[in-house]
Parts: structure tokens; sequence; C-alpha cells
């Protein structure tokens, strides 16, 4: 386990956490949370053994493989393939022992060496390297690409597949959804959950924490506090634990009040004067301080736009690409006041694309785009950070949109964004990515669009920045359309969605569960597809009887493991409604009462319990699923002879 006790680190001056313990089972998986800047990532920089505690000690088992995600990414000429395969760094120091003993003709060697890669599973190493890599969305046709061929959001795709395929006994990592789509997260969240090793795990997607993490670290106020459960059940730990300190000091206040009475009036009475000094006692022992509040986060709201004309925009069958590649074709939009739009879709299907159209920075290769006068968009990409004047300040951006404003005006609306006193004349160059798309915000909001387009807002924003973005997306009232990988922002923000596919951009019908189940559908049909094509050359039956006789045969043989498989989903069915039963009983404020520690103590052991049985029955069944596979190929091959 990781345990650390009473550690300080210090960076720049600035103290992060100081006096401070974490224990970390092995098997569990802890989301980081925190504010930016509050020392997430030299925590686990001081994990790795880059930094040195400044106080305290921490502890890992000596014999632990660690893994995280690389920063930087060299322009290899080396197949994405091969790349991704060198996180196993066990696997390649084998392989090169096994080339230098054959070179050596060193018999006794080289069997060793083969009985070590058949140890760490080296002989299927690439098969499950690719089905890794197609789950974080590369084709079969990238997989052999040079990595010098990729952008930089693909390139940290590949450092992250790199960490997944290391077999490491403690995984960090940093952000791993912020290069990408909704249907690689979905994947990434399955196959975390069956990971057996530690995971700390930083993000700021609360779907995808809730979804992975059975405990949560949160950095606040110079301390690391623990907490078991995902992020909603600390969300509602913390606010339990605030209104009960808070409650306590208001106590505390009252008796403070009371026995400060008692003093004043007797101090200077003789026959008072003993219990006058007990009570002054009494007082310090009293709470002096109030509970530490939540963090005050930023508040920000959209102005209301000087005109919302109906509609806003349309287009009318138009197609959308580049040069002469057609993205999108047929598309039908009509946008009026109070539209809430998310658009769906694969990676590269055209999302970003109908976004540009929509802004005017493409224009169509056919039909029609027809724009209300009236119209004032408000467009944020993540490219336009990158027009911002590094040489300015927030406040000279927004003087320069509106030179006619006072000072004090501008100060105001900056503050809402957390551009505060020196904040709001400090030059943009040093500030955070998440520094810089606060003010791309604020730049766009000040304009009052009545049509607000939104790629990947979220990215670089930190949880208490992406609240404060719900909140105010939810009070706006102009038409809204959003690209983005966060689904508790589409699914707070949004009252209908669009499918962008097979160059078509058409009303989906469902909700994000649905779009996951068609995700599952597109790749089972892609995976027949791909099946049907290598097959395409066997010869068919023309014995129709033989045909049926296989058939049964096939499903005798494979009746075991679907009896596995359903008991195992039956399991797995039974713990879930379990733990819905268990989250609801511990979303009972009482609980947490100093009188019912017996019963929590006991209701959060049993939550474990329930999820740890619930990852082993989902490994039997997906065991299942894969043997059933195996041997449902095995007898089609055996078919097809």
């Amino acid at each position: 386990m990781i345990r650390a006790e009473a550690i300080t680190l210090l960076r720049g001056g600035d103290v992060l956490f100081e006096d401070s313990d974490l224990h970390v089972f092995p098997g569990h998986r802890v989301g980081l949370v925190g504010r930016n800047g509050c020392g997430k990532s030299s925590l686990f920089a001081l994990l790795r053994g880059e930094l040195s505690a400044d106080g305290g000690n921490i502890h890992l088992p000596a014999n632990w493989h660690i893994a995280s995600v690389a920063q930087d990414t060299p322009a290899l000429d080396k197949a994405a393939i091969d790349y991704v395969m060198d996180g196993d760094t066990e696997f390649r120091q084998l392989e090169t022992q096994l080339t230098q003993a054959e070179a050596d003709n060193n018999g006794e060697a080289i069997a060793n060496c083969h009985d070590k890669l058949a140890g760490i599973g080296a002989y299927d190493i690439q098969p499950r390297t690719a089905s890794l890599m197609a789950g974080l969305g590369f084709t079969q046709e990238q997989l052999q690409q040079p990595v010098k061929a990729f952008s930089g959001g693909w390139r940290m795709r590949l450092n992250l597949a790199q960490v997944l395929i290391a077999r490491a006994d403690l995984m960090l990592l940093d952000e791993p959804t912020n290069h990408l789509d909704v249907d690689a997260i979905f994947w990434l969240e399955s196959w975390l959950k069956q990971y057996d090793g530690t995971l700390l795990l930083i993000s700021h997607d609360r779907d995808f924490l809730d979804s992975v993490t059975t405990d949560i670290i949160h950095i606040e106020h110079k301390k690391l506090n623990s907490y078991r459960g995902n992020y909603s059940q600390f969300e509602h730990q913390r606010a339990e634990h605030i209104a009960q300190q808070q409650s306590e000091y208001e106590k505390s206040q009252v008796m403070r009040q009371h026995l400060q009475a008692y003093v004043d009036r007797f101090r200077y009475k003789a026959s008072k004067a003993k219990q006058a000094q007990s009570r002054l006692k009494a007082i310090e022992k009293l709470p002096s301080q109030a509970p530490l509040r939540a963090e005050s986060g930023i508040d920000f709201h959209f102005l209301t736009p000087d005109k919302l004309p109906n509609p806003l925009l349309t287009l009318r069958d138009a197609k959308a690409g580049y040069g002469d590649t057609t993205i999108l074709e047929h598309i039908k939009l009509n946008l009026v006041p109070g539209t809430r739009l998310g658009l769906l879709g694969r990676n590269g299907a055209g999302k970003s694309t109908l976004i540009k159209l929509l802004a005017g920075e493409l224009e169509p290769m056919a039909g029609e785009r027809l724009v209300n006068p009236g119209l004032s968009i408000g467009y944020f990409a993540q490219h336009q950070l990158e027009t911002l004047d590094l040489s300015a300040s927030a406040l000279l951006h927004l003087q320069r949109m509106d030179n006619q404003a006072s000072e004090q005006k501008l100060r105001d609306f900056l503050g809402g964004f957390g551009f505060s006193g020196d904040q709001a004349t400090r030059s943009v160059e040093p500030m955070s990515g998440g520094e810089k798309a606060r003010l791309a915000l604020a730049l766009i909001i000040y304009q009052r669009p009545n049509l607000l387009l939104l790629d990947e807002p979220t990215n670089h924003l930190d949880l208490g920045l992406r609240d404060a973005l719900v909140a105010a997306l939810q009070e706006y009232e102009g038409a809204l359309i959003v690209v983005s990988h966060d689904r508790h922002l589409l699914r707070t923000t949004v009252d209908e969605f669009c499918l962008v596919a097979n160059r078509k951009a058409e009303t989906f019908d469902g909700d994000l569960d649905a779009y996951h189940d068609w995700l599952q559908q597109q790749a089972a049909n892609d995976k027949r597809s791909e099946k049907s094509s290598e097959s395409s050359a066997g010869k068919q039956r023309d014995d129709r009887k033989q045909q049926k006789r296989l058939e049964a045969e096939a499903r005798q043989k494979t009746k075991p493991l679907r009896q596995q498989i359903e008991k195992a989903e039956n399991s797995i069915h039974t713990l879930e409604l379990k733990l819905a039963e268990l989250h609801q009983q511990l979303s009972d404020g009482s609980l947490y009462d100093e009188a019912n520690k017996a019963r929590l103590q006991k209701l959060l052991d049993q939550q474990t319990q329930a999820q740890k049985d619930l990852q082993h029955q989902e490994n039997l069944w997906m065991t299942a699923e894969e043997e059933l596979e195996e041997l449902t190929e095995k007898l089609q091959q055996t078919e097809d002879k």
C-alpha cells in the first residue's frame, strides 16, 4: 500500500500541503481532486520519486512498477503499435535478452527467456495492443503509421496506450480523458474498472470519476483529505461535514456569549472569581474559527442578448467539407432561441466541421446557410485560445472591445471569472490553459451572443469551473450548440441530441446511455463486417441438414459457457441493485452523526464488499464471454473446413 505520514510539500516557496497523512490500499481506484494549482500533479511527481517531501515520509512497496503518461512524444519513424508495445518495458527487456541469447547460441538462456516471455503473456501482446488501441479510437490502418504522422492529441492517446499495456502495479493518470471523445471514454471506463492494480487518477470529468473511482482524495486548504466512495458520494460527505462543522461552530458561539456574559458580570466579585476563571478556561477550549467553507470557486452569468430573433440561423440541404472532400451533406437545421442541442458522433465524423459551418468559418459547398440580420454568434473552440494577445491583460482585452465602459465596470465583470485585483492586469502569456479558457469565455459572454457554439469548452477547466459553466449555461436565453466529451455538461445543459455519422447530421432519439448502446452496436457491426470480408472466399454450405446438425452441436458445446454468462449477469444485476440501495442509505445525512458511526462503518464495509463482488462477477462474465467467443470462432473454423 501507499502510506504517507505527516508529509509536507513546497513548490516555489508555496506550501502545497503540510503535515498530511495518506493511505492508499492495493487495488483501490482513487480520484485526486482539488482546484488547479493545489498540488495534484506535484503529488504524482512525489510518488514517481521526481520530488522529495519537505517533511514527513512516504512509503511505496519497493517492487511496485509505476506507470504514468508521458507528456511529450518524440517524432519517431517507429510504427504506432510498436511504440505502444514499448510501454511493457519488461517485455522489451526480455526481447533484447532473447536476441542476445540467440546471437550467442546459448540454448539455456534462450529457453529461460522463452519461459519468462510466456509468463508475462508476451506471445499475445501484439493482438492485445491492437485491441487496446482500437478501444482508444485507432483504426487498423493507423497501427502501422509512424508516430510522427500523428497530431498532438493522438500522440497523447499513444502515450496513454503505453501506460495501459504496461502491466503496472500503480498507474498514475493525469487527465486521461482530455484528448478522448465520448466513445473512447466509455471504453476507457470499462477497461479501468477491470484493472486489478492500484490507480490514482486526476480528472475534472465527474461522470468519469463516478464510474471509475472507489475513493477520493481531496486537496483543500493544504491538507490531503480521504473519502470512501466515488465523486458524488464525496460531494455528499463533504457537504455534510461542512454543515456539521457550521452547526458546531454556531453552538459554540452561543455558549461563548453565555460564558462571556457570566465572566463580565462576576470577574471582579471575590465570591465568584473562581467560577469566572473556570468559565474563561471553558471559553478558551471552544472552537475559535468558523469551519472551512467550500471553495468559493467562480461565479459568472451570461448577459442577456440584446436581440432574440426567430429563427436565428437555418441550414437548408447544406454540404460541408474541405477542398474536394465532402464531410457532411444534406444538413437541415433550424436554430431558434431556446435551442439546446448536443452533437454526438465518433471521432472524425464531422462534429467540429458542422460547428465551423454554423459559425461561418466554412462556407457551404452546396445548399444554403441563411442568417438572420440580428444574429450574434459566440464561438468557443480550443484554437481560439491561440488568438489571445499574449502581451495584453484580461482588462485590456475587454477595453479593446468596449472603450466606452468604465474600468470599474470591466473589473467587476472580470471578477466573476476569477480575474480580480492584479490578476486583471496581468499579461496573458504566463496564464495556465484553464485561465486562458476562462478569459476566452469572458470575452465571448461580454458580447451578449444569441447563438452560442461551444466546441469542447471544458478542456483545461477544473471541476469548480465546469460547475460554474453548467450553472451559467442553464440560465442562458439564446440558442446553444455543444460538442463535448464531458457527459455531465451534456446531460445538464442540452435538451436534444444530433448524431453526426455516415456524412449526415440527424436528430438522435435517445439520451447518452442510448448513444453508448449505439456505439457498441456500431463496434459490433464493424467487427462482423471485418470478419465477413476476411471469410468472403469461404465456400457456401449446400447441405442444410448438415448445417443444422453443426449448429446444434455448437449450441451444446457452448451451453456451459452461456450458462456461466447468464449466472454472472444475474449476479451483476443483483449486486448493482444492492449497491444502489447502499448508496441510497449512505445518502442519509443523519448517518454521519457520531451516534451512527458504527452503522455508517457497517454500510461502508458492505459497500466495499459489494464492489469487490461486483468486480469479481464482471471478471467472470468477461472471461466467459471471451472463452465463448474463442470457442465459437473455433467451431466456425471447423465448419468452414
